[in-house]
């Protein structure tokens, strides 16, 4: 299984920016059994990794306190995919974004959990 992540670059404080992470099969003609939660972390420099934001398969949303009102998570089951969409961003969002999903690959295997590989996003003018 790969989380493919996609989206992060350099942006203007108070700009905008929509991050996008798709989980794939190792086998692309076998798909995923199952994609459960998905979510993204980050990690700004000098700092542990923390939650921006989870959701469940059914659509529930969790959001860590210093995004929230600002960042919105979303997620398109069909296409295994999830999404960050970043508003009023400011210099302490700079940081390596990790998407992150709970994926059960085929109907024998558990669930596990899988991290992509990281994407930067730097707020600066």
């Amino acid at each position: 299984v790969q989380l493919q992540a996609s989206g992060g670059g350099l942006v203007q404080p108070e700009g905008s920016l929509r991050l996008s992470c798709a989980a794939r099969a190792k086998n692309p003609k076998i798909p995923l059994f199952d994609v459960k939660g998905m979510g993204w972390y980050r990690q700004r420099p000098g700092n542990e990794r923390e939650l921006v934001g989870s959701i469940t398969s059914g659509g529930i949303t969790n959001y860590g306190d210093s995004v929230k009102g600002r960042f919105t998570i979303s997620r398109d089951n069909d296409k295994k995919t999830v999404y960050l969409q970043m508003s009023s961003l400011n210099s302490e969002d700079t940081a390596v974004y990790y998407c992150n999903a709970q994926i059960r690959e085929t109907i024998m295997s558990p669930d596990r959990n899988y991290w992509g590989q990281g994407t930067l996003v730097t707020v600066s003018s």
